[in-house]
């Protein structure tokens, strides 16, 4: 580990002034996934709000070196999600000196709190010197922009490719919202989509404003017949990644395909402005059939407590499922009706 003069870390907890965040900006175009939540408009976003959002920069020799965003919640610091993380590094950097910054400055933003946890794009295994347990995840897919749209399409699967063409014949139209009337329109469609999935809708105001954060947000809307059916919102960062953070569509629409056509302009339009990779936030069949890799994520976790409780729990209920899934059919479906009976 890097001695103490070298653990140097800026914590922030508000939109940084002016110097600082041109020197963030700086590092951003030296960093390995730039993308819109290790960025200084995180501080911006209307959903972290009363969830006590924060950026640990870790800094050397006046340079930021790495950055890792995140929220308090449930009585935890927890720093993105294993389908985005909230870390970048900058690669030519010493690992131990950057290790060391975001350690340092966590530890200082957790405070009394027992459990930290952050993902990243790329091993940092200085970090177990720190006490972090490190657990590989599934990882996402992730589209290299920077081949082109038409490489692109020929990495689709042959029914994508199928269902793209079928959702042109059949007229519907995909383009960028522009107006509130727009975003009126897709919140009748999110509505829709959560109350069958019996998910909980955002207030409007706050769906509202944070698509007003147009230089970080775009949202995509796909017609029928000059109706809104269906949109995907994604999260950007110029010249960086843009990531897959929200679809919704009407269930009696779905047999337009008007999905994988917003996925196709979505890539064609983020080719055509510059942005390098696309996160698609998942790994499920849906997302293996638009081609790309699996991008690996990672999951450190830093246990606080007396006999590492929250380690010691998901290691018990890992080993349940496993057991669960090792049952015979007939004997897992027992075990649900007795479950249910008892809720």
């Amino acid at each position: 580990m890097a001695g103490a003069e070298l653990m140097k870390w800026a914590l922030l907890h508000e939109y940084p002034g002016n110097e600082l965040e041109l020197k963030w900006r700086e590092f951003l175009e030296r960093a390995d996934f730039p993308a819109h939540y290790v960025a200084p408009e995180y501080f911006l976003e209307p959903f972290f709000r009363g969830k006590g959002p924060f950026a640990v920069l870790a800094r050397h020799d006046d340079r930021i070196v790495g950055v890792v965003t995140g929220i308090h919640e449930h009585g935890q610091v927890m720093c993105g999600q294993k389908s985005r993380p909230q870390t970048c590094v900058d690669e030519s950097a010493d690992p131990s000196i950057v290790a060391a910054g975001l350690a340092g400055g966590l530890i200082e933003e957790a405070g009394s709190e027992a459990l930290i946890t952050l993902f990243t794009w790329a091993p940092v295994d200085k970090l177990l010197t720190s006490g972090y347990r490190r657990e590989d995840q599934e990882g996402v897919v992730m589209l290299d922009l920077t081949r082109g749209p038409e490489a692109l399409l020929k990495d689709f699967s042959a029914n994508r490719r199928t269902n793209v063409r079928s959702a042109m014949k059949r007229g519907i139209e995909v383009a960028p919202a522009t107006t509130r009337e727009e975003f009126q329109a897709y919140y009748e469609v999110y509505a829709h989509w959560c109350a069958r999935k019996d998910q909980e809708t955002l207030r409007y105001e706050t769906f509202e404003e944070a698509l007003m954060l147009t230089k970080n947000r775009r949202l995509f809307l796909a017609r029928f017949e000059g109706k809104v059916i269906a949109g995907v919102v994604l999260r950007v960062y110029p010249q960086g990644m843009i990531e897959y953070a929200a679809n919704s569509s009407f269930e009696q629409d779905l047999k337009l395909k008007p999905n994988d056509l917003l996925h196709w302009r979505v890539i064609e339009w983020a080719c055509s402005e510059g942005y390098t990779r696309y996160n698609l936030a998942g790994a499920h069949l849906f997302l293996r059939k638009m081609g790309g890799t699996i991008q690996p994520v990672y999951r450190y976790r830093l246990d606080r407590t007396w006999l590492r409780r929250h380690e010691l729990k998901e290691a018990l209920g890992q080993s349940g499922r496993k057991i669960f899934r090792a049952l015979p059919e007939g004997v897992r479906k027992q075990v649900k009706r007795a479950l249910k009976r008892d809720e």
